[in-house]
């Protein structure tokens, strides 16, 4: 009875052992893609600008039908409406035409009392979807660049063929905390964002000499073609 007991131990215990071999070879890959996506995120978020991120997520959701949206079309048609408002009250006399010119005077300072209200309005609006924008950008970036680390830091992402690199090189990919002889969290992250950092500083100076090259062409376009012949016979 003992010894079917024991074989059953040793049975339960090996099934536990692959089981949890299985889930570690299938979570492993897209934990990989995961830090590889989250150091691609910050590199471009880095280049871009987070301004300009804000800016162009802000047009973006105001170009969906939204209550926010039609209080940006009112505020664009209050403007409209002030601006021949206040033409029309410039080009009155109030001397001559006091009743009229009293009456624009009066729906100018409305429509300004207005469009002052809308604009603070707004801009509490947009400080606000800034704030968690940034809360949201922060946490989905920098914070899972420190979390992952710190939770997966006792896993390996993948292991090094055995006997190919001697053992210094293998600590040295472990560190802190992989087992010896596989790559860890830490050491993946940083050559993802090395080489993602390359990438991008690769195509940053590509884009730039195509648009020098842009330039200067169409600046020798620009150039008369009979300019050179001129000023040489004005030399002579």
């Amino acid at each position: 009875m003992t010894t079917f007991l024991h074989t059953k131990i040793l049975q339960s215990s090996s099934h536990t052992s692959s089981r949890s071999v299985q889930i570690l070879q299938h979570s492993m890959p897209s934990l990989l893609l995961v830090v590889f996506l989250v150091e691609l995120a910050i590199q471009l978020i880095n280049t871009v600008g987070a301004t300009t991120i804000n800016n162009l997520l802000w047009h973006l959701i105001l170009s969906f039908p939204s209550s926010l949206s039609n209080e940006f079309a009112a505020q664009r048609k209050k403007q409209k409406d002030y601006l021949v408002v206040r033409r029309d009250l410039k080009a009155t006399s109030s001397q001559d035409e006091f009743a009229k010119w009293a009456k624009l005077r009066r729906q100018h300072d409305k429509l300004l009392e207005d469009l002052e209200k809308q604009k603070a309005s707004l801009d509490a609006t947009r400080a606000k979807f800034d704030r968690s924008l940034t809360t949201v950008r922060m946490v989905s970036t920098k914070g899972m660049q420190w979390f992952l680390p710190f939770w997966y830091s006792r896993e390996p992402m993948f292991w090094l063929p055995h006997g190919w690199f001697p053992y210094y090189v293998e600590w040295f990919v472990s560190f802190p905390r992989a087992p010896i002889g596989s790559v860890s969290i830490v050491m993946w992250q940083a050559a993802c964002s090395n080489f993602v950092a390359l990438v991008f500083t690769t195509l940053v100076a590509i884009y730039g000499l195509a648009v020098a090259g842009k330039q200067e062409q169409r600046q020798a376009q620009a150039v008369p073609a009979g300019s050179g012949k001129t000023q040489s016979k004005k030399g002579q």
